[in-house]
């Protein structure tokens, strides 16, 4: 048997009859507030499921199933996503630094001023995904799918976009100091050249690329 308790109460919110939440089925579970720090929640079903302010750091969801989930306010940090589905999740102001996101799909999420510092997103989906004032300094976002994501007042510093896709995203008032992007594809579909990508030290010289 498992128990998910309240993280600060320690009131049970929920009572499995399992012995491992992997795979599981917790579909629309009301876990708000929950303690599933460093548990194993590998292809677990957490669809419609509310994790609001939920404490998932360290936490094994590679495989896992969060289509139209609320992370809102969760601390996601330092978990394993690879690979996990998010398509709609809502992810307001999330914790997600160093985290693994790689292959993870995040098309239509909506994660404003989430907090992605720091993150592995290599060959993630994220388009069309609301990044409105997130932070993704020094994230790893090769070869993402970022077409029409609104990155609008997000903060880029560091980031690595090489070879990824930002066809039609928006950029308005981002930082992108330091970014890293040979190869990528531009917000007007035009692709960076490397020489551009490693002599530009400031984004104006190659604001052209990204809108």
């Amino acid at each position: 048997m498992i128990e998910i308790r309240h993280k600060v109460s320690g009131d049970v919110l929920l009572t499995l009859q399992a012995e491992s939440l992997v795979g599981q089925s917790l579909q629309g579970a009301s876990l708000e507030c929950a303690n599933l720090a460093r548990m194993n929640l590998s292809g677990a079903d957490l669809r419609n499921a509310n994790l609001k302010e939920a404490d998932l750091t360290e936490a094994q969801l590679d495989d896992a199933r969060l289509q139209e989930a609320c992370l809102q306010h969760a601390n996601v940090s330092n978990a394993n996503l690879v690979r996990a589905n998010l398509t709609d999740a809502i992810c307001d102001h999330a914790h997600f630094t160093d985290s693994n996101l790689s292959e993870a799909v995040l098309r239509y999420a909506r994660c404003n001023e989430a907090d992605m510092a720091g993150a592995v997103l290599i060959s993630a989906d994220m388009s069309l995904a609301n990044l409105r004032h997130a932070n993704l300094n020094d994230a790893n976002m090769n070869r993402a799918n970022l077409r029409g994501t609104d990155l609008t007042g997000a903060n880029l510093t560091g980031a690595n976009l090489t070879l990824s896709n930002m066809f039609d995203a928006k950029l308005m008032d981002a930082r992108l100091e330091r970014v890293k992007m040979e190869g990528a594809i531009g917000a007007h579909g035009q692709r960076v050249p490397v020489r551009s990508a490693t002599s530009a030290k400031k984004s104006r010289k190659w604001w052209h690329f990204w809108g």
